[in-house]
């Protein structure tokens, strides 16, 4: 079974980026959020299976949300997707939770880190 998906991003291209990078690794989007609250909400809602995670947002950022979605749920796989500078986050990463870090643009490590996840 494809892993069901909730991408978390303010930029609506950017979702649309990530979007036709997880369907083409066979992928289900099941929700998009462009903020932190309607990420929380969905999440309740739908139960995926993993959620792509913004670190910059208006209003609650990446790590606010991931830790509030797994506050709601201590299995949430959140994968944090960035374009930011990776080892200045990476340890913000780990202690909120998250299954790993990539760039946005790099199909094949988010192949790669997905994957990986049970």
């Amino acid at each position: 079974m494809n892993k069901q998906v909730l991408i978390v991003d303010d930029s609506s291209m950017m979702r649309k980026l990530i979007t036709r990078t997880l369907t083409s690794i066979d992928c289900d989007i099941v929700g998009q959020a462009s903020n932190g609250a309607e990420a929380v909400e969905l999440y309740k809602e739908l139960k995926p299976d993993l959620v792509t995670m913004d670190i910059t947002m208006r209003g609650m950022d990446g790590f606010e949300t991931a830790r509030a979605i797994i506050e709601f749920d201590d299995q949430a796989k959140i994968l944090f997707l960035s374009n930011l500078d990776d080892d200045k986050y990476r340890e913000t990463v780990a202690e909120v939770g998250g299954v790993g870090m990539a760039k946005k643009h790099h199909a094949e490590e988010i192949d790669m880190l997905i994957k990986a996840i049970d």
